[in-house]
């Protein structure tokens, strides 16, 4: 687990909605609490988010946004291609990272394990040290209440920031 950020993505009605909380720290230090940690990829078809250092979060970026070019959008065979590649390169693999990327139809976590994983749902994945609250937070707010995919996000991060000394309420949101 990063004690780094809180990245949470839903897809549900027709919609793909990824955010992420503001706030970088090293140790017990907030260094700074405005970053964002979330981007539109492949000219605005495919969101992603990123839990680790943000210098290998450029890099993660550049290298996903390569694949995408490669398999011509799609994201199913983009993050397999992605995995494999991260997985077998010796530096890329000693990366504390994860990445979420998803679209309307899809949504992986992806690591330097290799790991390609699909949520049980196919509906809400979280990673980072608030990971786990918000993505409880989602669960119980898509459950029992009536909201827009983007305010589930939006609540959930706020939760999240509440609870995680690593997350803050400074909420960033893109939408599909």
């Amino acid at each position: 687990m990063f004690e780094a950020t809180t990245i949470l993505a839903y897809r549900a009605e027709g919609k793909a909605v990824i955010g992420g909380d503001g706030q970088v720290t090293f140790g017990n230090t907030i260094l700074k609490n405005n970053a964002t940690k979330i981007r539109t990829l492949h000219n605005g078809t495919i969101l992603a988010g990123f839990a680790g250092s943000t210098a290998d979060a450029f890099n993660l970026f550049e290298m996903f946004e390569a694949k995408l070019s490669e398999y011509k959008g799609d994201l199913f065979k983009s993050v397999i291609g992605f995995a494999k590649m991260w997985r077998k390169d010796k530096h890329l693999r000693q990366l504390e990272a994860m990445m979420i990327v998803l679209n309307r139809e899809h949504i992986f976590i992806l690591s330097g394990n290799g790991d390609v994983v699909e949520p049980q749902d196919g509906k809400i994945a979280a990673i980072g040290s608030g990971g786990n609250y918000a993505l409880s937070a989602a669960r119980a707010l898509e459950r029992h209440a009536n909201m827009e995919p983007r305010k589930v996000i939006e609540e959930s991060l706020q939760i999240a920031g509440e609870l995680c000394i690593y997350t803050n309420t400074n909420i960033k949101i893109l939408e599909l």
